[in-house]
């Protein structure tokens, strides 16, 4: 393994947990695909195609942006990638192109509607677009004789979603916990519970993230709801609940990922947020600080998946797998500093020379403790028939 580069202060892509912003052409296609369209469901037989692997040593893999470690003194080289290439003489083509799950579904689903190859034999988008591909037919089941590194180190917590039982057609490759930040020295108190967010004195300086995707299970927690069994009742109830708050004026305003400057600024004390966002603010601010609420928070994923009719299955199965070596899971995450899927990296890290890497093993917001396990939970999806009306009361409310 090379030597582990430090974590590096870096930015991350602004919508790499997009948001459903509104009811566009491909969030309709996506709704009416998983109803049941004839064109765009994809039934098992026709899933897959020749798989030329065996011959053909090479793979293209498709994510976001900021998304992998680089060298530090060249950032365009990708150390782990670079380990596999040498290691098994498959040649990945590593493409940074997804900056959005609705316009990367609608880059893709032409092809995939459509029986055709993809161009892709790899891609990482949200769980939550995940389960609508998964409905649709249109990603192959892995074969996890290819993959013993993820049958023996991927973290139970994320082993079973609702949209994949037993993790079929999805691997996690990081993970996130949505909860909430404040600035501990300026609020002058501790946040504990999602309910402290509607005190007096932050008024007006409290942001929600205004993806419904993103929002509403950390808000249906604070009102005692398992989400990975809510029910239309209980996002009904939630959204009366925030609606209230934007009248009498506690919540600022709803954001994407730009939450971040409204909290390093002051305009905002206290925020819904994601674990990995914190730990790179808290870099320049101690005072940042994310709590997992005590009546639990969301654990998500982006996931990998392998497409329908990719000509280099096996390939892709085998990278895949190369990430669940706790080596190489270590090395990813002293730069992503998201959620690690695999716990095991955790004892790499703990050892390494470098100060600041061994000090990630410690850090709870990478390697979540018994404590703060016991309150994760992951969000089953909304269904294609649950998301136009679910959407168009929360974008209502966000005034999208």
């Amino acid at each position: 393994m090379p030597p582990t580069p430090k974590t590096p202060a870096i930015p991350h892509p602004h919508s790499r947990r997009s948001l459903l912003r509104a009811l566009g052409s491909t969030a309709v296609l996506g709704a009416l695909a998983g109803c049941g369209v004839p064109a765009a469901y994809v039934r098992p037989g026709d899933r897959s195609g020749p798989d030329s692997s065996a011959t053909d040593k090479r793979l293209a893999w498709s994510n976001w942006p900021l998304y992998i470690d680089t060298d530090d003194k060249h950032p365009s080289r990708r150390p782990t990638l670079e380990a596999f290439e040498k290691r098994t003489g498959i040649s990945v083509d590593y493409s940074e192109e997804i900056n959005d799950n609705d316009e990367f579904f609608g880059k893709i689903s032409p092809a995939l509607m459509n029986h055709q190859k993809p161009g892709r034999d790899l891609i990482v988008i949200s769980d939550w677009m995940c389960a609508r591909f998964v409905r649709l037919g249109w990603v192959q089941e892995m074969d996890r004789a290819h993959q013993p590194h993820v049958a023996r180190n991927l973290d139970p917590l994320l082993r079973s979603p609702a949209f994949d039982p037993g993790r079929r057609f999805t691997v996690p490759y990081q993970s996130g916990i949505t909860g909430i930040a404040y600035n501990r020295r300026r609020l002058g108190r501790e946040i504990h519970q999602v309910s402290d967010l509607w005190a007096g004195d932050l008024k007006g300086r409290v942001t929600l993230l205004s993806g419904l995707d993103e929002a509403f299970a950390l808000l249906m927690q604070a009102d005692g709801v398992d989400i990975r069994r809510w029910t239309a009742d209980d996002f009904h109830r939630v959204c009366d609940q925030v609606e209230r708050q934007v009248r009498r004026g506690q919540i600022r305003r709803f954001t994407g990922n730009d939450y971040t400057k409204d909290l390093v600024s002051g305009d905002v004390l206290a925020c819904q947020a994601y674990s990995g966002d914190v730990i790179q603010l808290q870099a320049d601010n101690p005072d940042i600080r994310f709590v997992v609420p005590e009546e639990g928070a969301e654990l998500w994923s982006d996931s990998l998946m392998i497409p329908n009719r990719a000509g280099h299955k096996a390939n892709a199965e085998r990278l895949i797998d190369y990430y669940y070596e706790p080596e190489a899971a270590a090395e990813l995450a002293t730069w992503v500093n998201y959620v690690c899927p695999v716990p095991a990296a955790q004892e790499v890290l703990a050892a390494a020379k470098d100060e600041d890497t061994a000090a990630l093993a410690g850090n709870p917001l990478i390697f979540p403790d018994a404590t703060m396990r016991e309150r994760l939970a992951v969000a089953r999806d909304i269904t294609s028939t649950e998301r136009l009306e679910f959407a168009r009361r929360w974008n209502r409310i966000v005034g999208l």
